[in-house]
């Protein structure tokens, strides 16, 4: 390795990572580095089976794969440079002649709303050889923007297999559609899956920006259904912009009756994409969008929610509103909406913290969700917010709570006793999140608690069953 700075995406790669969610990526690790990983991997799969999220300090040469320049210059390019290696990670094993069913991960066996706006990433590592017939990881291209299969046959032409020589690594949206293909030749065939979070919304591009506009560039594959208006929103957001900076045909009244009536449509590419349309259409179309958030389709409801946070500051007083609403699926999806529209939403994170007590377990996620996206902008409302959050009854509100004090870093200084009651939680993401908050608080008082939870909980990558001492 010639250098350790991060070799960061150019416009390009970063155009195709919005279409198609997916980018191949290639290191210079010596073929002897993978046949040693990988034969340590085999000891360890052998004698002591799957080690589930602690298979990065049980085998220490994967740190080296994290740190490598391709690697952390792809996941600053797409996350920004303070971004987080989650505590669940896991060691995938397929050796059958059958295909894995297709598929989204879920949050750890948890559920939230799925993020179109690149919070969460994923990287793929291949130790070994992975032909096309030893089953490498398929990838349905630009499904990461779809909540339903938006593809018919189980083997779709447009699959890309993630095949290549040993050190191949593939970096995913986290929410693409995916599967294990058919293992034909029967021998072992590993996948690493490590997962990574945003800490902060992006001001200003953290890749090679080379000051293009937004185009869809030719390399790209997800190009049967284009997304123009859910791209370029994208493409805005990763650049520090909130909504749109363009406005449609405010005259048409015509094209704003028919993208209203394509938001219930049953082909979710279709109503996805009125969704952003409408989004460009000023007033008039947030209004079309407000109306679709509080309406009776669920789906239609959470498609409009997507739209409004591409209409920046203008959607805020309605969002609000909507959180006064008696279906729980509108005040879940305005929450949510509020969350993407980060700063331009801190007025209303004072009114997301007092619904904390009267809302179901599904709302309170999200609310501690995006308390954490709106941030710095109502600090101290965020941060009591997220302080009760983290003595929620469920655990998936416990552990957001932690991912989002995360993202608001030393200025939730208030949370660290907090922080260092939940180390003590039965759930081991509020233990992990809880962890990761106070190293990105990171105020002396953060670190002393910190750095006493590691040193009791050190883990020792040389102890096994059969080796003790």
């Amino acid at each position: 390795m010639k250098t350790r700075e991060p070799q960061l995406l150019t416009d390009e790669q970063m155009k195709r990572f919005i279409v198609d969610g997916v980018l191949l990526l290639k290191t210079d690790f010596s073929k002897e580095f993978h046949s040693r990983l990988l034969e340590r991997m085999n000891q360890v799969h052998e004698e002591e089976g799957n080690l589930g999220n602690n298979i990065l300090p049980r085998i220490r040469e994967l740190q080296k794969v994290f740190e490598h320049p391709v690697i952390t210059g792809a996941l600053t390019s797409v996350l920004g440079p303070n971004y987080l290696m989650h505590t669940h990670r896991h060691c995938h094993y397929n050796a059958l002649p059958t295909a894995g069913g297709w598929h989204k991960d879920s949050y750890w066996g948890y559920d939230r709303i799925r993020n179109h706006h690149p919070w969460w990433a994923m990287i793929m590592y291949f130790p070994q050889d992975t032909p096309v017939e030893l089953g490498p990881t398929g990838v349905f291209p630009g499904s990461h923007l779809y909540e339903t299969r938006t593809f018919g046959t189980d083997d779709p032409d447009e699959e890309v297999t993630a095949n290549g020589e040993a050190g191949t690594f593939v970096l995913i949206h986290y929410d693409i559609w995916h599967r294990s293909t058919r293992n034909l030749i029967g021998k072992p065939r590993y996948m690493l899956k490590f997962e990574f979070m945003r800490t902060v919304a992006p001001s200003v591009p953290s890749w090679n920006y080379g000051g293009s506009e937004w185009s869809v560039p030719d390399t790209a594959l997800a190009t049967e259904f284009p997304q123009e208006e859910c791209w370029q929103d994208t493409w805005n957001w990763l650049r520090g912009e909130v909504g749109f900076r363009y406005g449609a045909d405010m005259e048409s009244k015509e094209k704003l009756a028919l993208l209203a009536g394509k938001l219930t449509e049953s082909d979710e590419r279709v109503a996805l994409n009125a969704a952003y349309r409408l989004a460009a259409y000023g007033d008039a179309g947030r209004d079309v969008l407000l109306d679709t958030l509080s309406g009776a389709n669920k789906q239609a409801s959470l498609l409009a929610a997507y739209g409004l946070s591409a209409c920046g500051n203008d959607a805020v007083a309605g969002l609000s509103r909507a959180l006064e609403d008696e279906k729980e699926h509108t005040v879940n999806h305005a929450a949510f909406a509020l969350g993407e529209l980060r700063h331009y939403a801190g007025e209303v994170a004072p009114k997301l913290v007092s619904m904390l007590g009267s809302q179901p377990p599904r709302v309170r996620r999200t609310i501690a969700d995006s308390l954490g996206m709106i941030g710095k902008a109502a600090k101290e409302a965020t941060v009591e917010g997220l302080i009760a959050c983290l003595k929620d009854a469920d655990a998936q509100v416990r552990f957001t709570a932690g991912l989002s004090l995360i993202k608001l870093g030393p200025a939730a200084e208030a949370a660290v006793p907090h922080l260092a009651e939940a180390l003590e939680d039965d759930n081991r993401y509020v233990q992990g999140h809880a962890i990761e908050a106070l190293r990105y608080i990171n105020t002396e008082q953060a670190r002393e608690v910190l750095l006493h939870e590691l040193i009791q909980s050190r883990w020792c990558p040389s102890t096994t069953k059969a080796s003790t001492f």
